[in-house]
């Protein structure tokens, strides 16, 4: 069956009025959501009124003369950004140039904690715990959906692309769905769909994508929690986030972050890292991401502060700030990456199938 047939378009899952009406959004005439306000003063004027969030991050995102994303001012040519970026990405300046030119910043920069691979990373932002709220910041909108698609994690799966992402790393395959107002409303007759999608026993589960599930969980809560309740065990939940594993454990995440966290069998984590790209890696875009065993993560914590290898506290699993990073996230058993060199050609096969929408 082509690829075409196996996908459904938004309109399919009603246009968001009546009984279908989305999550605290409205959709214009022709049941599309109403995209006017998209990069406005307005909007970031909204989003600039939340504690540590830069205006510059988040300027519009254009095309350079040869097909690929820039950050920050579109008539940038690739060669212009790379110009910008040739001292090593440890060096201060370079720190201060990505701050000044693309609103990238760390916005955790007094705190000591140990926060993950390569973080911070300057050419994204970096957040302090508990600094994005998505129950704030998401307007439950969905930039995608595709059905029974193999890339998105392990066995035969159905995808969601949610809108609205506060990372912007630099080289993101989906910077195009940055905004949180970018796509579709997430609908009742959508939500039923994707539960309708995940019933064929050949179905292993369904995967979270973006922008970034972490900062849409009002949407993907519903739709996780009504999965369990159906399902149980029988279908699994991959998710991708810019969170590191080390950030979401940190005392004052959000509590509907580690609520999400605690329905996902998988998580992919942290920042998309140009530097350390490798086309080798199973289901990751650069070296420092993981694909990390959730529960398995959080029993390994439990033990830990059990056994007394660890100290009580407020981080997650009740394990003290200062040695929430002892207890290491376990990672994926099912992980096997590339070892043999890749023919140019079905690289850029691969390409054209991942980061898409």
């Amino acid at each position: 069956m082509a690829d075409e047939d196996l996908r459904r378009t938004h309109a399919d899952f009603g246009s968001g009025d009546g009984d279908n009406k989305a999550i605290g959004h409205t959709a214009s005439e022709d049941g599309h959501a109403d995209q006017s306000h998209l990069f406005d003063q307005k909007k970031r004027d909204e989003y600039a009124q939340m504690e540590g969030v830069n205006q510059d991050a988040f300027r519009r995102t254009g095309d350079n003369p040869n097909g690929s994303q820039v950050i920050g001012n579109p008539k940038a040519t690739a060669a212009q950004i790379s110009a910008r970026f040739q001292q090593s990405e440890t060096d201060t300046t370079i720190s201060e140039q990505a701050a000044k030119r693309y609103g990238h910043h760390d916005f955790a920069a007094k705190n000591s904690e140990y926060r993950g691979p390569s973080i911070p990373y300057m050419l994204s932002n970096n957040p302090k715990a508990g600094q994005w709220d998505g129950r704030k910041l998401t307007r439950n909108m969905i930039a995608a959906y595709k059905r029974f698609v193999v890339t998105d994690g392990e066995g035969i799966r159905n995808s969601i692309y949610v809108s609205g992402c506060m990372f912007r790393c630099k080289e993101c395959w989906n910077a195009s769905i940055w905004d949180f107002g970018t796509g579709h409303p997430y609908t009742q007759a959508f939500e039923d769909a994707v539960i309708k999608d995940l019933e064929p026993d050949y179905v292993e589960g369904l995967t979270f994508l973006g922008g970034e599930p972490f900062l849409n969980t009002p949407a993907l809560l519903k739709i996780a929690h009504r999965a369990r309740a159906k399902f149980g065990d029988t279908r699994n939940i991959w998710s991708w986030t810019g969170y590191t594993w080390e950030e979401l454990m940190r005392p004052g995440t959000t509590p509907d972050k580690l609520e999400l966290l605690g329905l996902i069998d998988i998580l992919v984590d942290g920042r998309f890292i140009a530097s350390q790209k490798s086309n080798l890696l199973q289901f990751r875009g650069s070296k420092n991401q993981r694909v990390i065993d959730v529960p398995a993560s959080i029993a390994a914590r439990k033990k830990a502060l059990a056994d007394g290898l660890v100290r009580p506290g407020d981080a997650f699993c009740g394990i003290a700030a200062e040695d929430s990073a002892k207890v290491k996230p376990v990672i994926w058993s099912g992980l096997h990456d590339q070892t043999l060199f890749i023919p140019e050609q079905n690289l850029k096969d691969r390409a054209a199938g991942e980061g898409t929408y």
